[in-house]
């Protein structure tokens, strides 16, 4: 691809002769001030101040006080919301220890309250496992709603 930018040697312009009147009316040539655009002037008299003093400010100013007014609430609403998400992070990384505590805790319990953990523990208070098993009482359903004087009877 060619440079655009390199040199490219021109021609140089035919000099034209030009009167005396033609020389004086573009030396002579008055500039026009420039004139200010509308940000300009308004970014201007904001930062002077005498926008204060202007009639149509004085009308306006209720509503430019309720505009600030918002303003405040937006930024203190925009604070309020961040606090609010790092409480909640702050909140959320509790659950997850609480909860891993809470199992680690709980397969401590189920371990220790296996039957084999339990007769370990039991052995050293002096408790023995039973070898025999548990026998079953039957009574009889009639005896037990008599007289008391007639059950051995």
């Amino acid at each position: 691809m060619a440079n655009k930018f390199r040199d490219i040697p021109k021609a140089e312009p035919q000099e034209e002769k030009l009167t005396a009147e033609e020389i004086e009316s573009k030396v002579q040539k008055p500039q026009k001030p420039r004139k200010k655009g509308v940000l300009a002037k308004g970014l201007s008299s904001v930062f002077s101040g005498t926008f204060l003093t202007n009639e149509k400010t004085l009308k306006h100013l209720p509503f430019i006080l309720f505009l600030a007014l918002i303003a405040i609430f937006y930024i203190a609403n925009g604070y309020y919301a961040d606090d609010k998400i790092r409480e909640f992070n702050k909140i959320s990384n509790q659950l997850k220890e609480l909860r891993s505590e809470y199992i680690s805790t709980k397969s401590e319990l189920m371990f220790a309250s296996k039957q084999s953990e339990v007769a370990k523990s039991a052995e050293r208070m002096g408790l023995m496992e039973p070898v025999v098993p548990p026998v079953k009482i039957e009574v009889d359903s009639a005896q037990l709603y008599k007289p008391s004087g007639e059950i051995g009877k």
